[in-house]
């Protein structure tokens, strides 16, 4: 078998200025690939091109020259402004054991996602049928997506959230089903709520309020947000119509009381309330919750949640190394 060579750049090595200087589309991937099996020392190939990464693999007899010809193509492609300091390269082995790690989610900017099997199976399709892949790619390609599919079926990659506004959003799913039809007020107009409203936004809330004590952020997080600002002091008057608030302010004592709650469960005919309280200090009494339809965690409380989730994902992540390394040693395609 030929040797294995890949260079390439992506979320972690570049930002996406540099990216998009290197990104082929789709429908060309085809011609991308005959112009690198024309560089020197380069006999097969293929382009893998996404959002997150552009990826050159090559088989040829000598590594090291498939491995400068390549590093001068994508630079040249590139422009000057695309730097050496943002490419990676590996060969052999390694290079294997990349692009088994890439198919499987492990390399992409969220953990265990699953489009990027598709894209690497479209890229090599474009590779096999303009006829740039032989015996090396083939059997290389090939085994990555078995290694693919096993690492997605024998593990839990792809389950557990690991950051306090991913908990949030999963904690309001389970309580209103899904978020379509749950307004959203936001407290406060820091990083935190930000973050965390636009998880919610992600995943179908709408109709965000935003109250804040300067009236002016509130207005500029409002519009990020496709939402309406507020005034401060009328907050308690929006309870009625939201299901879930996000407070995170900066006031040094409680800002929600459980009077205050208490006053609108009439007019909000009971409905369920989650509160995500991720101030410190907590801007919600603890005496909320008690409440029979309020649901309110704090940030220790969604940070153990996304701490559990954190150790499931690094042990999968464990297991899913494991896999990798066991199938590419009985394919003999570990390398020295």
């Amino acid at each position: 078998m030929m040797d294995v060579v890949c260079l390439g750049l992506n979320h972690r090595s570049a930002p996406v200025a540099v990216r998009e200087m290197v990104s082929v589309p789709e429908r060309k991937l085809g011609e991308a690939t005959e112009g690198l099996c024309r560089i020197e020392g380069v006999e097969e190939g293929v382009v893998l091109s996404t959002c997150n990464r552009t990826e050159y693999y090559a088989a040829g007899r000598d590594a090291a020259v498939a491995r400068e010809g390549l590093r001068g193509f994508m630079i040249e492609h590139g422009g000057e402004s695309l730097g050496e300091e943002h490419l990676y390269e590996m060969e052999s082995g390694e290079a294997i054991r990349h692009l088994c790690r890439v198919v499987s989610g492990l390399d992409s900017m969220v953990l265990g996602e699953t489009e990027v099997f598709g894209q690497v199976k479209r890229a090599y399709r474009a590779a096999l049928e303009a006829g740039h892949t032989s015996t090396t790619l083939n059997k290389v390609f090939q085994k990555a997506f078995g290694i693919g599919k096993k690492v997605r079926s024998a593990t839990g990659i792809q389950e557990g959230q690991t950051s306090v506004g991913s908990v949030a959003v999963d904690l309001a799913e389970k309580i209103f089903g899904h978020l379509r039809e749950s307004p959203v007020m936001v407290l406060g107009a820091g990083e935190m709520s930000r973050s965390t409203a636009r998880s919610l936004l992600s995943r179908g809330a709408h109709s965000i309020f935003v109250a804040n004590r300067s009236y002016s952020r509130a207005e500029v997080l409002a519009r990020e947000l496709s939402g309406k600002a507020v005034r401060y002091d009328e907050w308690q008057r929006v309870l009625t119509e939201v299901d879930v608030v996000i407070s995170s302010t900066s006031a040094p004592h409680a800002v929600v009381r459980r009077p205050d709650v208490e006053a609108v469960r009439g007019k909000r005919r009971y409905r369920p309330l989650f509160f995500i309280d991720i101030a410190v200090p907590r801007d919600i009494d603890p005496e909320v919750g008690e409440i029979e339809e309020v649901y309110l965690y704090d940030i220790d409380a969604l940070e153990k949640i996304a701490g559990r989730g954190r150790e499931r994902r690094a042990e999968q992540i464990r297991v899913c190394e494991r896999i990798i390394t066991e199938e590419l040693a009985k394919a003999g395609l570990l390398g020295e």
